[in-house]
């Protein structure tokens, strides 16, 4: 996913897979030199569709894919979030499905302006978490029970690599639903220093020279 201007959307960039689904398992995902500005356009999907979910004023979202990559994307003027990383909010009967998202790895991007205006009840909810303005990354912190009871393995962890100036929070949901007395968010960045090998290019046959 690169070179596109994604502007005046509800969401500007979405990489998801849904369950109950043909095609599945999205992975080595690169999104980079897009920009994703001035999403503003309310969401007018019909009730029910799991995309009228999507907050007015996201920039991207990366949700239930492995090995996603965002890099060299400008982002700004997104009123609920500039990037946000969450599980699949639903209840779902599909046993082959994995919800949450896995190896992201978010750095060299530039963020304006954003995260003022979170729209709709997951932009509530996130700045209930965050506080408002809302950071320019966020993870729902939302992993399967086993990783979450011991950790993740190295390639599926959330890294960032951005400007000492860029705003994170791991807004630490389950704990939060477990103990919302005494979770707060992790805003350290530094905690998720580090990177993952890039995937190689996608090349097409009509690209191939000879």
């Amino acid at each position: 996913v690169y070179g596109n201007m994604a502007r005046h959307n509800t969401g500007g960039i979405l990489i998801f897979d849904l369950p109950n689904l043909p095609q599945q398992g999205g992975h080595d995902i690169r999104v980079f030199d897009n920009d994703s500005v001035d999403n503003d356009t309310p969401n007018f999907a019909p009730e029910g569709n799991i995309v009228g979910g999507v907050p007015m004023g996201t920039g991207i979202m990366v949700m239930a894919n492995r090995n996603v990559h965002i890099f060299g994307n400008r982002l700004a003027n997104n009123g609920t979030v500039h990037v946000i990383v969450a599980a699949y909010p639903n209840d779902y009967d599909d046993d082959n499905y994995m919800f949450v998202p896995r190896g992201v790895y978010i750095h060299g991007n530039t963020y304006g302006e954003g995260g003022t205006a979170p729209d709709n009840e997951m932009g509530e909810l996130i700045a209930e978490r965050t506080g408002t303005p809302v950071p320019d990354i966020v993870w729902d912190g939302v992993t399967r029970i086993p990783e979450w009871l011991t950790w993740v393995a190295a390639e599926n962890r959330l890294y960032i690599d951005e400007a000492e100036d860029t705003t994170f929070a791991n807004a630490k949901m389950i704990s939060h639903m477990l103990l919302p007395w005494s979770v707060s968010p992790d805003r350290d960045i530094s905690n998720y220093a580090g990177s993952l090998p890039e995937p190689a290019p996608v090349e097409l046959p009509q690209d191939a020279e000879g």
